[in-house]
């Protein structure tokens, strides 16, 4: 003979119910995808201000070695101090992902830097004892290396905002990022996407003479 269950037994069967239910719901709009994505894209951005204050750090001892050359341009020179002032100058804060204009500032700083970065290592072949000169040649190699890693950072960055925009525009998990508030997330313009599509040039052993 079976017994009716109790009203606490019948009461977390309802509790375990309702808690399976919203969470095949919340996975089935993307909830868990959103948070998964967030991360990487937290992540990703995080490589990149790691990379850029990598290459900020560099720039003062390659300023101080370019300073003991004798007649040296001072405009490039001086190029280069007043962009690193600018890039570091700009406060980056987690809000800044979901700002593009922040983000097109920070970008254009960043670029600037890199411009002037570029330009006075080509000015540089100029100067056969800056290009002998062992502790000027570290930094150039210090510097294409960094280069390197920011760009392969910013791509990073670029496909982890691309997942998680698509996310949230697509329909059904764009329901999902209305009721949680998780808005479309900054990525590059199409201006600076062309500009890192092929990274400043740092080894200018080729072109001497320019």
């Amino acid at each position: 003979m079976s017994t009716a269950p109790s009203p606490r037994a019948a009461g977390r069967r309802l509790t375990i119910a309702v808690a399976l239910a919203a969470t095949l719901t919340l996975s089935g709009c993307g909830y868990n995808d959103f948070q998964r994505l967030d991360e990487q894209t937290k992540s990703a951005w995080a490589e990149v201000l790691n990379q850029y204050q990598r290459r900020a750090d560099l720039i003062p001892n390659l300023v101080e070695t370019v300073k003991g050359e004798a007649n040296f341009e001072q405009e490039t020179l001086s190029r280069v101090i007043e962009a690193r002032s600018r890039a570091t100058a700009i406060q980056v804060t987690p809000e800044m992902l979901d700002d593009p204009q922040a983000m097109e500032r920070f970008q254009q700083a960043q670029g600037q830097l890199g411009s002037a970065l570029s330009r006075l290592l080509a000015v540089s072949e100029n100067y056969p004892t800056l290009k002998a000169n062992q502790g000027f040649q570290d930094l150039r190699v210090q510097l294409e290396g960094t280069e390197n890693r920011v760009t392969v950072a910013r791509n990073r960055y670029i496909e982890a905002v691309q997942a998680y925009n698509v996310l949230a525009r697509s329909f059904p998990t764009n329901l999902t990022a209305m009721i949680f508030s998780y808005k479309p997330k900054a990525g590059f313009t199409v201006a600076n996407e062309a500009e890192i599509s092929t990274p400043p040039r740092v080894d200018f052993g080729t072109q001497g003479g320019r």
